[in-house]
C-alpha cells in the first residue's frame, strides 16, 4: 500500500496546484491561452518527474528501495550514496578532465565561428553564401559515419609525450578538443551569421571612413554587439560539450583520462548496479550545467529572443 499511497498523494498535490493555477488563469486569459498554460504546466511536470525521481532516490539506501519500491515513503535518508559516488566514481578527477577539454573547445569554437560569421555576413564577396552553406552543412553529417576514418587518422598523427599519454592524437585531450571544435563550429557560425546580418551595415561603413581596420571592426564594434548571442551559444555549447559521452569513449581509451560523463560507467557492475548510487553521481554530473545556466539565464534568454524582436 505504501507505493500506492505515495503515488496518490503526488497526484493530489499536482491536481491541487493545477486547480489553483487554473482558477487564477481563468480570470485573466481566454480559453485558448488557458489550454496553452495547462499544456505547458503538464509538459513541465512531465520533464521534471525523472529528475525529481533521481534526486529522491539519491538520498535513499538501495536496500530500502529494493524491498519497498521506488515510490514508497522513505524510512531513512542518507548521504552515503553521495560519499560513495564521489570516491568510487572519481568525480573530482572527472571534473578536471572535463575542464581540460571544455574550456579550450568552447573558446576556440566561439572564436573561429565568430570570425567565419563575420566574414560571411558583414562583407559581400562572390562565394560568401556558398561558403557559409558549405561550412554549416557539416551539422547534417551524423557523427557515427566518420568513426572509422577518424579513428585511423588519429592513430597516424603523432604527438609529443608532453601533449599525449599515448604518443598519438588518439587518446589525447587535443583529439577531443579538435573534434568538438569541428562539429560545433557549424551551428555557432549559422547562429552568429544570422545575428550579425541584423546589425546595421552602416556600422562597417562608418568604421572604414574613420580608418578602422578589419580586425578593429570585428573586435571593437561587431563582437561587443553580439554578446547576447554569444552568451546564448556559450550556454548551449557548454551543455553539449560537457554532456558528451560518445567521443570521450571512442577517442579516450584510458578511463582515468575520460571526462565526467564517463565516470557514471565506472559505477556500474557486471552483475549488479546500485541505481541509487548512479542517481547520486548523476546529480554531481548535472551540477555544473545547472550552475552555468542559472548564471547566464538572463543573457541566454535575451540572446534567444533578441533576434526575433529586431526589425
Amino acid at each position: 500500500m505504501a507505493p500506492l499511497m505515495w503515488f496518490t498523494l503526488t497526484l493530489l498535490a499536482i491536481a491541487l496546484v493545477a486547480g489553483v493555477a487554473m482558477t487564477k488563469l481563468e480570470t485573466r486569459f481566454t480559453k485558448g491561452r488557458l489550454l496553452l498554460h495547462v499544456f505547458l504546466v503538464f509538459t513541465g511536470l512531465l520533464w521534471l518527474t525523472p529528475i525529481l525521481g533521481a534526486l529522491f532516490s539519491s538520498f535513499r539506501p538501495f536496500a530500502e528501495t529494493v524491498s519497498n519500491g521506488y515510490l514508497s515513503w522513505p524510512q531513512a535518508l542518507t548521504l552515503d550514496n553521495y560519499r560513495n559516488a564521489w570516491s568510487q566514481g572519481g568525480i573530482l578527477g572527472g571534473y578536471w578532465n572535463t575542464f581540460l577539454v571544455l574550456a579550450p573547445a568552447l573558446v576556440l569554437t566561439l572564436f573561429f565561428s565568430s570570425m567565419v560569421a563575420f566574414a560571411a555576413s558583414r562583407y559581400s564577396w562572390k562565394f560568401n553564401v556558398s561558403f557559409l552553406v558549405l561550412f554549416t552543412a557539416g551539422n547534417l553529417l551524423p557523427a557515427q559515419i566518420i568513426i572509422q576514418p577518424l579513428f585511423q587518422m588519429y592513430n597516424r598523427v603523432p604527438l609529443p609525450d608532453v601533449l599525449s599519454n599515448s604518443g598519438r592524437l588518439n587518446g589525447s585531450v587535443w583529439g577531443l578538443i579538435l573534434i568538438h571544435v569541428a562539429f560545433q563550429s557549424g551551428f555557432c557560425t549559422f547562429v552568429l551569421s544570422n545575428y550579425m546580418k541584423l546589425l546595421s551595415p552602416e556600422l562597417n561603413e562608418a568604421a572604414v571612413v574613420d580608418g578602422a581596420s578589419v580586425w578593429v571592426i570585428y573586435s571593437k564594434i561587431i563582437m561587443p554587439l553580439t554578446r547576447p548571442a554569444l552568451a546564448a551559444l556559450a550556454t548551449l555549447e557548454f551543455t553539449w560539450i560537457y554532456n558528451d559521452f560518445f567521443w570521450a569513449v571512442v577517442l579516450e581509451q584510458q578511463g582515468a583520462d575520460r571526462p565526467i560523463t564517463s565516470s557514471l560507467a565506472n559505477l556500474g557492475g557486471e552483475f549488479f548496479t546500485d541505481d541509487n548510487l548512479i542517481a547520486a553521481a548523476s546529480v554531481y554530473v548535472a551540477l555544473p550545467t545547472l550552475a552555468v545556466y542559472f548564471a547566464l539565464q538572463k543573457h541566454f534568454i535575451a540572446g534567444l529572443s533578441l533576434g526575433g524582436s529586431k526589425g
